[in-house]
């Protein structure tokens, strides 16, 4: 098989209409067995591959279908399954889910975010007791699935080093000349299989690695390459700029690299620099696997048909795998039709991409004409006005002890208060209450009225458990990120533009397009009903800058700082409406905050002043003695400690279940001195702590927190869990911060 002029890295596995979704918490709950399952997920991978063989995509990937995580996927296909799992006696499906999601006996792998995407994988546990042993089914069997369809694939797996450097552990990348043989004994697995073609991914050499890390990169792809038995390999990097990692990787006998011209657009120079590429497939990331505008064909053309100057065979693709953005275009009929032209999801990226290869073969007589500007409409003078006139003194508050004492006079809070992070759980009935006001079946104030006795439900609920600060439970809002959007002028939203966060999880970001501006009130009626209910302090929750920036698709013709001060300034306006309405305390969540940091050290410090500077923004509106909390979950926070601690917020409420507290060291090392909430039960989970877990999670914060700082809170927000496992985890929750508070 050659691998011809065209591919993609990956491409959405969640099905059209969230299939894979339906069908896995189907199977979770009982109501379909392993059986139908796995025939459901054999019909999406299908579908996936017919797609791409009738786009006329040159080279088709296989092994990008996942039941939760694909790094989960590669941990059980060299053997790293801990014992902890493997001995709960489970089928291997079910083991699988359990790593994933948790069991009543052991909680699940650590969660973290997938370099700067908004997806999450699972951290691998590498110990001493990890014995890697090559079990390659899954690439065999969907390489026989596709074979059986007359498609002949490409298996990817995430390659050695990167799987190691994302791995946590005693050091799990000192074992990677270990690992290097099971790799070999998969590849001699897939060749015998008849497989011509194997994709192993090496993101995280777009990151800053050390010269160790990169020789180690070398030698290991050196010994794969001389295997005398195996399929050719390709070695895909994505997200960045490879430095010094790609003349490391041109070194190595392997038969194809991909770079990524979109992000790491000093590849090119790279490429450049190594001199004539013999005997080399270069696989230019031409197209943008992360964000959902049309690529500018004529611009990426010239970008390829420089690297078909420098090597012997050139193959266009996306800059990462297709994961990352919705499935089709073709199904949006509600969105703006000048918007609808500037658009290309997963399905017309692909056409792109099959575009651009006959561009570079054929030449460019029958690409399309560039699209005109975007129209004057999308942009807001008086925005762009306010945000000339800012000065520093926008984005500063008090002294953080003379707004603790304000705080604490106005709330009269005990010690180790007791909270929640937003969200209560979406039940049936209000995710039917929503569709059904969508399809008009259900007018405004009957879908008001609704939503009003569900807030009722969430603070008397939360008064019975004895909760200390109170939410009102958003049962109104679809996303935390949508909401906003749907609200804010320069926002547009897909009817089914689903996008996979982690597992079973989806969401729909909105599209920034134009100028950002708030026309009315967000969330002030709604906290403020709550609050009405209630003697204790209820908190507003808003999204913060960062985060909807994030979690949206950004528009690329002016930086990201200035959209997120656009956001900011919304946010501020709404900060300032719901002190005014009586809140006392506001919540402004940043759990991208880590995410969207460069990969790059060097580019770290301009987004972190940007970033914290539009939270800062956001939040400086108020009086010292409104309190002002901010939440970040799934990231690993070390790397961005010092910016958390200029965020400036009263309290700062942290994941930290799942990677056993570490936050903690973390702050200390720097001598954090505001209030922080680190999570004492991982929601991510079906499974509720017990009381002894939750009061173990509570005493290593309070050696590591003064207790007049600390606070009790959940890992996240609880939309995704059910009320019985609520109920009984908030109960161990306050429990145990009372138990605490008597010892």
């Amino acid at each position: 098989m050659s691998f011809g002029q065209s591919t993609v890295l990956g491409y959405p596995r969640i099905g059209g209409n969230r299939e894979l979704k339906k069908a896995v918490e189907a199977y979770w709950t009982g109501r379909i067995d392993a059986p139908e399952l796995q025939s459901t997920a054999a019909g999406l991978r299908a579908e996936v591959w017919q797609t791409l063989r009738n786009a006329r995509l040159d080279a088709i990937p296989s092994n990008t279908f996942s039941f939760y995580d694909h790094v989960l996927d590669t941990a059980v296909a060299v053997g790293a399954v801990p014992e902890r799992f493997a001995r709960l006696g489970l089928s291997e499906l079910d083991t699988y889910f359990a790593m994933a999601r948790g069991v009543d006996a052991e909680p699940a792998l650590e969660l973290t975010k997938w370099f700067d995407t908004n997806y999450h994988y699972l951290v691998p546990e590498i110990d001493a007791g990890t014995l890697f042993a090559a079990f390659p089914v899954k690439a065999l069997q969907e390489y026989a699935e596709a074979k059986a369809l007359g498609i002949e694939t490409r298996p990817v797996l995430v390659g050695p080093a990167t799987f190691l450097l994302l791995a946590k552990g005693d050091d799990p990348f000192a074992r990677l000349d270990e690992l290097v043989l099971v790799y070999a004994d998969i590849l001699r697995q897939l060749a015998k299989a008849g497989v011509e073609w194997v994709q192993l991914d090496e993101p995280a050499y777009a990151a800053d690695r050390t010269p160790e890390q990169i020789a180690a990169l070398r030698e290991a792809y050196t010994k794969l390459g001389r295997l005398d038995q195996r399929p050719r390999i390709f070695v895909a990097t994505y997200f960045g700029s490879l430095g010094d990692a790609l003349p490391a990787l041109l070194d190595t006998p392997v038969e194809a690299l991909g770079v990524d011209l979109v992000t790491g657009a000093d590849n090119l120079a790279g490429l450049a620099a190594a001199g004539p590429l013999r005997g080399k497939t270069i696989v230019a990331g031409l197209v943008d696997g992360h964000n959902i505008w049309r690529t500018d064909l004529r611009a990426a053309v010239t970008a390829g048909a420089t690297v078909a100057g420098l090597a012997d065979h050139v193959a266009v693709s996306t800059s990462c795998s297709l994961l990352h953005v919705p499935v089709d275009l073709s199904v949006e009929t509600r969105l703006d039709p000048g918007l609808y032209a500037r658009l290309a999801f997963a399905r017309q990226k692909v056409d792109e991409v099959v575009l651009l290869g006959k561009a570079l073969r054929d030449g460019t007589a029958h690409l399309p004409a560039p699209l005109p500007a975007a129209p004057a409409s999308w942009h807001n003078a008086s925005v762009r006005e306010r945000l000339a006139a800012l000065t520093p003194a926008d984005r500063q508050r008090g002294n953080y002890d003379d707004r603790a004492a304000a705080q604490q006079q106005r709330l009269d809070l005990p010690e180790l208060p007791t909270t929640t992070i937003g969200s209560f759980p979406q039940t049936t009935s209000l995710r039917q209450a929503r569709a059904a006001l969508r399809a008009g079946s259900l007018d405004a104030e009957g879908y008001a009225d609704l939503m009003r006795a569900e807030v009722e439900r969430v603070i008397r609920l939360q008064e019975e458990l004895g909760l200390d600060v109170l939410v009102h439970g958003e049962p109104e809002r679809n996303d935390m990120v949508q909401y906003f959007g749907e609200q804010l002028d320069g926002f547009a939203a897909t009817d089914r533009g689903w996008v996979q966060s982690y597992g079973s999880r989806c969401v729909r970001p909105p599209i920034i397009y134009g100028d950002v501006a708030r026309q009315a009130p967000m969330t002030v009626e709604w906290s403020t009903f709550a609050q009405s209910l209630t003697e204790r302090a209820v908190k507003g929750m808003l999204t913060g800058p960062v985060t909807i920036l994030a979690w949206s698709f950004v528009r690329t013709d002016q930086p990201l700082s200035h959209t997120a001060d656009q956001v900011a300034l919304a946010l501020r306006d709404e900060t300032v409406d719901l002190e005014a309405a009586g809140l006392k305390v506001i919540q402004v969540d940043e759990p991208a905050l880590r995410e969207t940091l460069p990969l790059r050290k060097a580019d770290q410090p301009a987004y972190l002043d940007w970033a914290v500077g539009s939270f800062r923004l956001a939040t400086s509106g108020v009086a010292d003695d409104t309190q002002i909390h901010t939440h970040l979950c799934y990231s690993e926070f070390g790397e961005v400690i010092t910016a958390i601690d200029a965020l400036d917020a009263d309290v700062t409420s942290i994941e930290a279940s799942r990677s056993k507290m570490e936050v903690l060291d973390d702050l200390a090392a720097i001598g954090y001195g505001r209030g922080v909430g680190p999570g004492v039960w991982d929601i991510h989970s079906p499974r509720v702590p017990s009381h002894d877990e939750v009061v173990e999670s509570l005493r290593r914060a309070v050696a590591a927190v003064p207790a007049r700082r600390l606070w009790v809170n959940p890992d996240c927000g609880l939309k995704t869990r059910g009320y019985p496992e609520v109920e009984a985890s908030l109960k161990r929750l306050v429990a145990a911060a009372a138990e605490i508070r008597n010892s």
